[in-house]
């Protein structure tokens, strides 16, 4: 089999599976594993898959601004928004953690909500301005450019000391078998305290982003407890999903 051909092959088989096993694939195509293993570093390399240890699952798309991605999927995330606002009552402590999704999801809020929202995002502190019966909190902290979104030291140290009903996550990648990840390790340390200061976790994933990795782990997907996705037949299989408990919206 030639190079091209096996990884082509690879890429069908993360496509269907979500992962491969160099160990697995040296035996059904009868190669050496050295050979894969050179496959999945070259693949790896030009952004195709992400390179584990004993094989390799889909890559996430590479990084865009926060204005870049403001524009991207723009549908998709205000079918999620309208989704997650559904889930969301008067007298709640939420916790909004900032991404673009979620920004279409504070732009979803009621007038009339009731309720304290935090976040460490400037944009969503501005979009819920002119609700009148709602506390908004903005974490102060370093700001990141990259991601319109305050981190550090400081933001952990308050998300200590508060307990919120319900946290809507902010996701980049989710693989039910590598976990919930994104490309930036300061925005990696705050999430994590998010998810430990919050009694449940919701994520909006739009399509393109599940059963894919990225390069700092958050935590494992059973963290969450709502995935909000996209209605429609989807190429990936939301079955691993369920089986760890978490109810899919």
């Amino acid at each position: 089999m030639l190079k091209t051909e096996r990884q082509s092959k690879i890429l069908q088989i993360l496509e269907k599976e979500g992962k491969v096993v160099a160990k697995e694939l040296s035996i059904k195509w009868d190669v050496s594993e050295d050979t894969i293993r050179r496959d999945l570093r070259e693949m790896d390399s030009f952004g195709l898959l992400k390179r584990v240890h004993g094989g390799a699952f889909p890559a996430s798309a590479s990084a865009l601004t926060f204005s870049e991605r403001t524009e991207e999927n723009i549908d998709a995330k205000k079918e999620l928004a309208l989704k997650a606002v559904k889930i969301i009552k008067d007298g709640q402590v939420l916790l909004i953690d900032g991404s673009t999704t979620n920004l279409f999801l504070a732009q979803e809020i009621p007038l009339e909500f009731k309720g304290t929202i935090i976040t460490n995002s400037p944009s969503i502190s501005l979009a819920l301005s002119k609700h009148p019966n709602t506390d908004i909190i903005l974490l102060g902290g370093t700001f990141f450019k990259e991601s319109f979104v305050t981190v550090g030291l400081d933001v952990i140290e308050v998300l200590k000391n508060i307990r919120a009903d319900l946290c809507f996550l902010g996701v980049y990648s989710l693989h039910p078998d590598f976990g919930i990840s994104i490309p930036h390790i300061e925005e990696s340390h705050v999430k994590r305290q998010m998810i430990k200061s919050s009694n449940k976790i919701a994520a909006l994933v739009t399509r393109s982003k599940l059963n894919t990795i990225s390069n700092y782990l958050v935590g494992p997907v059973s963290e969450l407890d709502y995935l909000i996705t996209e209605d429609g037949p989807l190429s990936h299989n939301l079955n691993k999903y369920m089986e760890l408990g978490i109810e899919i919206i």
